[in-house]
Order: structure tokens, then C-alpha cells, then sequence
């Protein structure tokens, strides 16, 4: 299938991944940026009834970047091109919204689950809180190229990376890095500066997770586990601490980083960025020996 302006979703988005990988591979560590995608098709745009600044709302701006320093301390980042808006890989594969495509849906389409019913699918309907996307329903072949093209490749090369790591070390630590709005809906009070996320200590060792709350708290953040997020699908599917295979969620709240309503980096990027990078070290150095020394558990 080819877009309305004809050019197919491979051309579009060529390469629509990229894998920032470590000259030597030094540490369990997988990052992964899978909201950071900027990249809008013209005809995507045209089909939205929102201009190009709205649609960034659900973006991670910037998030690859405060984490790329990852790869010279010796693990890979895996990030996507593709924005949130047109797909979103931390949702089932096929968790596809009926008010949002045209055709009958396949049996094997979840339909129910609650964010698809909050219109926020593998293929959103709504940015922000409840801002529709389209100006009218998409179709399910194009719905399904998408998913062919786009997530399937992008699962396809999380698995591998994770399999090198933990067939060199015996076990590894995906980290899903995220950004997440300063303030939530139709409230006042601010989110922390970070929140990471187990699926309620299901999804990690918890002495990983303690240690990063640590290392943050030292650092002068305000750091809360869980809540408001504890993981999306991806820390849930490829969390299982019982085979040596770790997922942690980390939401970083722009307001530190960036202004939300231009897109625009403030002065203390470079700042967030270093601090990070202390953190990965003090990661790199700490997790190997810690499941070293005792089997994976999750509390």
C-alpha cells in the first residue's frame, strides 16, 4: 500500500529506526527512546486536523539525545524516527481503535483494553488528553501497513539487541527512557522530576530500581516509583527479572529540560544531559556486580 501522496511508509520513514551502538559492548544495558520520533510526513499532517506543534504534545522531545552519551559508556540506544502520533510501539501490536478506522476489525484486534478506549491505541486517535488527531477515519490497510513496516521491525530490533546482551553477560537491564508533561490534566501540582517504573516491582530487580532512586535523590531530584506511570508494554513484555531479563521505565519530566510550549531546549539541558550520564556510569559500574552476587528477584 502506498500513502495518499504515494510515497510508501518505508520511503517515508528511511531508516525509520536507528541503533547508537557502543564501539565495545561493556555493559548489560539496553536504552531505548521509542517516543522521541520527529519525524511528520506531509501527508499525515494534511490528514490532521491538528497544526505540526500540536502533534508534538505526545512527543519525548529530545529524550535520545539526553541519553545518547550511553553508547561511549558502552551500551546501545535504540530510538525510533517515527513520531509517537502515527504509531506507537510501546502498545500491542495491534491494540486498534474501532472509532478510528474505517473497516471491521480483525478478531485478533484488541479493542477493549483502556488505552484503546482512551483513544491511545498503536495508532493514536487523540494527542495530549483528548485533541483528535484526524480530520476523518484512516483504514485498516493502512492501519496494518503501518504496524508491518514500522512496529514489527522496531520489536524485531529491540529482541536482538537485548538477546546480544544477555547472551554476553547472562542477563540484561532494558532502560525505556521517556518524557512526560510538567503538570498533569485539569491539575496544579506538579509531577517529580522523575518516575520510574516496575509494573509495581514485577518488571525489575528491585535493588536496580532502589539504586537509581538513589542516585537521582543525591543529585537534588524529586523522584517517585509507579506513579503516575509504572511502564507501558514494553516494560511489562520484556520485563521477566526471572531470566535475567530487567526493564525499567524512566520519565523525565520537560519542564527540565525544555520549554513544552515552543519545543525549544533551555540552558539547562546540557545540565540534565551530564547528569544523566552520571547516573548511566554509576549504573554500569553498580548493576553487573549486584546480579553478580545474587540471583534476579523482583520484590
Amino acid at each position: 500500500m502506498k500513502r495518499t501522496d504515494g510515497t510508501p511508509v518505508s520511503a517515508v520513514f528511511s531508516p525509520p529506526f536507528e541503533v547508537k551502538r557502543p564501539r565495545i559492548l561493556t555493559a548489560p544495558f539496553v536504552f531505548n527512546s521509542p517516543h522521541s520520533g520527529r519525524v511528520y510526513p506531509q501527508s499525515f499532517l494534511q490528514a490532521s486536523r491538528l497544526d505540526a506543534l500540536a502533534l508534538r504534545k505526545s512527543e519525548d522531545a529530545y529524550v535520545e539525545e539526553l541519553f545518547a552519551d550511553v553508547a561511549s559508556l558502552g551500551a546501545p540506544l535504540l530510538h525510533a524516527h517515527f513520531p509517537r502520533a502515527y504509531l506507537d510501539v510501546n502498545r500491542e501490536p495491534y491494540e486498534l481503535d474501532p472509532a478510528l478506522i474505517s473497516d471491521t476489525l480483525p478478531a485478533y484486534a484488541n479493542t477493549a483494553s483502556i488505552r484503546v478506549i482512551g483513544g491511545l491505541g498503536t495508532i493514536a486517535r487523540i494527542v495530549s488528553e483528548a485533541e483528535e488527531i484526524y480530520r476523518e477515519p484512516i483504514t485498516l490497510e493502512h492501519a496494518l501497513e503501518r504496524i508491518k513496516t514500522l512496529y514489527k521491525p522496531y520489536h524485531e530490533a529491540l529482541r536482538s539487541i537485548l538477546t546480544e546482551s544477555w547472551s554476553k553477560f547472562g542477563h540484561a537491564i532494558l532502560v525505556d527512557c521517556h518524557s512526560m508533561p510538567s503538570l498533569p490534566a485539569n491539575q496544579y501540582d506538579s509531577r517529580p522530576d522523575f518516575v520510574l517504573g516496575d509494573r509495581f516491582a514485577s518488571s525489575c530487580d528491585s535493588r536496580i530500581v532502589q539504586f537509581v532512586e538513589r542516585q537521582l535523590t543525591a543529585m537534588g531530584y524529586v523522584v517517585m516509583r509507579n506513579k503516575p506511570y509504572s511502564g507501558g508494554f514494553i516494560t511489562e513484555h520484556y520485563g521477566q527479572p526471572e531470566e535475567g531479563l530487567h526493564a525499567l521505565q524512566i520519565e523525565i519530566k520537560r519542564a527540565l529540560y525544555m520549554n513544552e510550549n515552543t519545543f525549544t531546549k533551555k540552558k539547562r539541558f546540557a545540565l540534565v544531559r551530564r547528569d544523566l550520564r552520571r547516573l548511566c556510569k554509576a549504573m554500569f559500574e553498580y548493576v553487573p556486580e549486584l546480579l553478580k552476587d545474587r540471583p534476579a528477584a523482583a520484590e
